[in-house]
């Protein structure tokens, strides 16, 4: 039955993550260093955006790996003007210190370039997900883990969803970092 349960919420993911060109809400939470991230503060220029926490056992490090290289191919093709914005789902747990650590954990090229966000509670980041992402956050009560899309969202300089691909498995690396390079050339 639990099986069930998380195919039908991943399916539910998929359907949810196909929507696009919304814009967000503004928010104002805590990075990884401690510092307060603002959609005002990232508007100017493109960034990447995810969904991750600290302690998942499963596609958290596997995206952090993939956003790492999407890096790594932006700084070979020389982009240097974007930002890499990753919402934990699980913010009881995620303090800034809990994230610094966990981004520690990958080889990344630009470290200054990431703001890991936590400060707010999981129902609110379960609403702001899927009202600005329409992506699906859920706590499972029956464990330390919280399910959640497996997307990147490319964001345009007004804080605007351009595009969303997948951040597990296929990640169409040179595709995003051609799109990104598009919206800074804009």
């Amino acid at each position: 039955m639990r099986h069930l349960r998380i195919a039908l919420l991943m399916g539910l993911i998929l359907i949810l993550s196909a929507c696009g060109n919304q814009s967000i809400e503004d928010f104002s939470y805590t990075d990884h260093r401690g510092e307060q991230v603002s959609l005002d503060s990232l508007k100017g220029k493109p960034w990447l955006a995810t969904f991750v926490f600290t302690n998942c056992e499963t596609v958290c490090p596997p995206m952090t790996f993939n956003m790492a290289g999407i890096q790594e191919k932006l700084v070979e093709e020389g982009i240097e003007d974007y930002k890499i914005v990753a919402f934990s789902v699980d913010p009881e747990e995620d303090t800034p210190e809990k994230m610094q650590e966990y981004l520690g954990n990958f080889s990344v090229p630009d470290e200054s370039k990431w703001h890991l966000l936590t400060g707010y509670s999981q129902e609110e980041i379960a609403d702001f997900a899927v009202d600005n992402f329409k992506a699906l956050v859920k706590d499972d009560p029956n464990s330390n883990q919280v399910v959640h899309g497996t997307s990147f969202y490319l964001m345009d300089a007004e804080g605007a969803v351009a595009n969303n691909y997948d951040g597990y498995t296929d990640v169409p690396v040179d595709e995003i970092a051609g799109d990104l390079n598009e919206l800074i050339q804009k």
